[in-house]
């Protein structure tokens, strides 16, 4: 028996399970020929794309209802070794899993510096759980004593793609809570000049306009040099009173990329081969947030679910491919779109890597919604058939807008 362990089970960690499944059931190979395992800390399968969103009921899938149709296993356990002389994962509790081929789709983490009171009073959106603990301080301030306008007010540390979304949402979540008596107040911080940096110059104008009609207020060009109970201290001296700091300034790749035996780019990311190997570790494969990957001649992936989603199937197929010398597929995605929800001001809907805006307000809002809740699910109904035909190695066109 040939055995394949999937580390994590994100976006790409799910789909490379299933793809690897489908790929099994293609090549018509004997029952017992290959054992595949994903080995996560949690059972779930989580939306994380989501987790700015006021409401996650939606945003939980467990794993026994995606992986065991397919037959697939899961052992919930954190990974925290990865040997790559032996073929071998061990895991918190000591165990040891050894693979013929590995997965690495670990994904990645919230970066959080040693900013003093960051861990005590900070929170984010990088996990359900972290979202979840955000609610519930949320839902607390209600009842918070004689200060109402410092308990309606909250600080966003971040700029980039994920504190956009949460800081547009949060007056209305905020507003939701403490009541008419004040008006909530969020304030964007950022390190760079301009907030959405990344979104480039055709979208700035359209991001800007949605906070100052949201009313979000923004500090750019300074950092934030500690956060208390009661607020924040910026680099320029300036304290910003509040009652609820949200950290989503930079994402880094799973710690378990420094396991293996390669270089890592500044975001923590191993380099992959056309087919999804690691370069240089021929029985790892790599997917996800974990990878650095070639998307055509001059760009590499980002940390997303656009991209992670493909990688994950590509990974699967190509593993039991690799496993049985047959031939394997090359992952090129030739579009790029990114698509920003705004809260109240719609969505705003960019094509290529410049991120020409093509649409925005609420034409872009309907495609958002498309993708959060439609686009990026598995299927649900445990049927077999639809979830290995999910996996198939293709690549979705992009999001139709409105």
């Amino acid at each position: 028996m040939k055995r394949v362990i999937v580390v994590g089970s994100g976006f790409a960690g799910l789909w490379a399970a299933l793809g690897a499944a489908r790929r099994i059931d293609e090549l018509a190979l004997p029952a017992g020929a290959v054992e595949i395992t994903v080995l996560s800390a949690n059972p779930f399968h989580d939306i994380r794309v989501r987790n700015y969103e006021a409401d996650l009921r939606d945003c939980r899938i467990a794993l026994e209802d995606l992986l065991e149709p397919a037959g697939v296993g899961h052992v919930t356990a954190e990974v925290t070794g990865i040997d790559t002389a032996t073929d071998s994962v061990t895991t918190a509790t000591g165990a040891t899993y050894p693979y013929d081929r590995l997965v690495l789709a670990s994904g990645s983490q919230v970066v959080k510096p040693d900013v003093p009171g960051l861990a005590q009073f900070g929170f984010d959106v990088d996990t359900y759980g972290g979202a979840m603990a955000l609610a519930k301080h949320l839902r607390g301030l209600g009842r918070r004593g004689p200060n109402p306008a410092q308990a309606a007010t909250a600080v966003v540390v971040g700029a980039g793609l994920t504190g956009l979304e949460t800081a547009c949402e949060l007056p209305g979540r905020l507003a939701a809570i403490v009541g008419a008596e004040v008006t909530p107040q969020v304030v964007l911080i950022d390190h760079n000049d301009h907030v959405g940096s990344d979104m480039g110059s055709s979208a700035r104008p359209v991001i800007e306009a949605a906070l100052s009609g949201i009313g979000i207020q923004t500090r750019t060009g300074v950092t934030v040099t500690a956060i208390g109970e009661h607020g924040v201290t910026l680099s320029s001296g300036e304290v910003v009173p509040a009652a609820t700091v949200v950290w989503c300034a930079g994402m880094r790749a799973s710690a378990l990329t420094a396991q293996l035996p390669v270089s890592r780019d500044r975001f923590g990311r191993i380099p992959v081969d056309d087919q999804l190997r690691v370069v240089g570790v021929p029985s790892v494969f790599a997917a996800g947030d974990v990878a650095a990957a070639q998307m055509d001649d001059e760009h590499l992936s980002v940390m997303s679910c656009q991209h992670g989603r493909p990688m994950g199937r590509y990974a699967g197929y190509n593993v039991i491919s690799d496993l049985f010398d047959e031939p394997m597929l090359k992952l090129r995605i030739p579009w790029y779109v990114t698509v920003l929800d705004l809260g109240p001001a719609g969505a705003v809907y960019t094509e290529g890597w410049d991120r020409q805006v093509v649409a925005c307000g609420a034409e872009a809002k309907a495609t958002k919604q498309t993708i959060n809740t439609r686009r990026i699910y598995p299927p649900r109904n445990g049927d077999r058939a639809a979830l290995l035909a999910a996996a198939t190695p293709w690549l979705q066109d992009r999001p139709e807008l409105g």
